[in-house]
């Protein structure tokens, strides 16, 4: 384990320490704007401007990092985003902040960019599935970790801002003074969604709408706890609890998306999570509702997971990196959608939270429902297996154990124990066709 973590330590230390920092700041974010008075359609709308940042520096941040190399980009985005976050404090303006948001999310998806493809560079390819999961480990667990800083102040102050630019600029320290050589940016292939969408209709619409219900989440969900009556505490520890259900549930599940009709998986985990939002409508805070919040969590969460592993199902290797691609986009517009539509809806109060889960997720179980019943899934050999994935940047994909890279590595693999295995039998054979040696030749 050592050996595997040394090389990627300072990485992964960067990435801790910006994920602390991004997720005090989207929380911080909203409870500030509930304590402004801003209504819950102008901060859905504000949360959703994160979301468009982020589309926008998926095409933005390649070229800039193939120009000016992975440390130097880190540097630049980083500072912008710990900018960004102390400005938010300084200009409280919705309109302002609005344009912020924007900016963060260009800096956050190409800050996720840099170090997604410098990981990916660093391991070989019998090792990238042990080094995605403790990436996945990590940024799940600072973001957890994160909701735990809310209670150290009270948002109308400035320290919470403060700690969230410090900590996105301490982010800094270990990537710029690594040794580790710069990788190359891999090359992503064009996303054409209309082919992915007639291949793979199902993974599509599974990431646009868990994109809409987690959008919804990530936006207003701390506005939800504290109008249900949870406390500063309370809300860090809904977020985390929902956070965490994420990061525990998904391994069971994609165990048995591996196993049964990926279909029928989906359709049960889908449904599950819609009438678990139905269930929180009526209640406050509480016991009760951290845990279903808990469960909830598990369910969403794996949702792209389990889509993620269909599409791989229905794609040639070479495809893949293009459907991954098109699958983030689906989820990114879902997820840029999501916190306008559900802010609207609050102004009704925040049992209309819930109902907009619920109502995001029931137009996918009715399509699973129909997909499963009326149509043929025909697939692709080798099948994708199930791992549970973040919805970061598209060279994400490339850690996978289903990347093409991967595959291709594979491939060389098992032909070099081929050629190793053809030359061991043309070396036997080459020894047992020899003559033997004549005794006489040794009196």
């Amino acid at each position: 384990m050592k050996s595997l973590l040394a090389p990627i330590s300072s990485l992964l230390a960067g990435v801790a320490l910006l994920l602390l920092g991004h997720g005090l700041l989207n929380t911080l974010l909203t409870l500030r704007g509930v304590e402004e008075g801003y209504t819950t359609s102008l901060i859905g709308l504000l949360m959703s401007g994160y979301f468009i940042g982020y589309l926008l520096g998926t095409w933005l941040a390649p070229p800039l990092i193939r120009r000016i190399g992975h440390i130097r980009t880190f540097a630049f985005y980083a500072a912008l985003a710990a900018t960004t976050a102390l400005l938010h404090i300084l200009i409280v303006s919705p309109w302002v902040w609005m344009l912020l948001r924007v900016l963060y999310g260009v800096a956050m998806v190409t800050l996720y960019m840099v170090i997604e493809s410098w990981l990916n560079a660093k391991v070989s390819g019998e090792k990238r599935g042990q080094v995605f999961a403790i990436y996945m480990a990590v940024n799940l667990g600072a973001l957890a970790v994160a909701q735990q800083l809310l209670s150290l102040d009270s948002p109308m102050n400035f320290t919470l801002f403060a700690l969230s630019a410090i900590l996105i600029c301490c982010a800094l320290m270990p990537i710029t003074l690594t040794r580790q050589v710069q990788p190359s940016l891999p090359d992503i292939p064009p996303t054409d969604l209309l082919q992915l969408a007639r291949i793979a209709p199902l993974p599509l619409m599974a990431a646009a709408l868990s994109g809409l219900a987690l959008g919804g989440f990530w936006g207003l969900a701390p506005v939800y706890a504290s109008q249900s009556g949870f406390d500063s505490s309370g809300i860090g520890l809904l977020m985390s609890l929902t956070i965490l259900g994420g990061a525990v549930l998904q391994w069971p599940l994609g165990l048995l998306s591996d196993r049964k009709d990926r279909r029928k998986v989906m359709l049960w985990v889908v449904s599950l999570a819609a009438l678990l939002a139905l269930l929180m409508t009526p209640l406050s805070a509480g016991p009760l509702l951290l845990g279903l919040m808990f469960v909830w969590g598990g369910l969403v969460f794996s949702i792209y997971s389990i889509a993620m592993a269909q599409m791989v199902d229905h794609l040639n290797p070479d495809e893949i990196l293009s459907g991954s691609s098109g699958m983030l986009l689906a989820f990114g517009l879902g997820s840029a959608i999501g916190p306008g539509l559900a802010g609207a809806l609050m102004h009704f109060g925040p049992w209309t939270l819930p109902l907009f889960f619920a109502t995001s997720l029931a137009p996918l179980a009715l399509y699973t429902l129909y997909r499963a019943r009326h149509v043929v899934d025909l697939v692709s050999a080798p099948y994708g297996h199930f791992t549970p994935i973040l919805r970061t940047s598209p060279t994400v994909m490339e850690m996978m154990p289903d990347s093409p890279q991967n595959a291709e590595e594979d491939v060389e693999d098992a032909s070099a124990e081929e050629s190793t295995g053809d030359a061991a039998a043309t070396t036997a054979t080459a020894v047992s066709d020899a003559p033997a040696p004549d005794p006489a030749e040794h009196k």
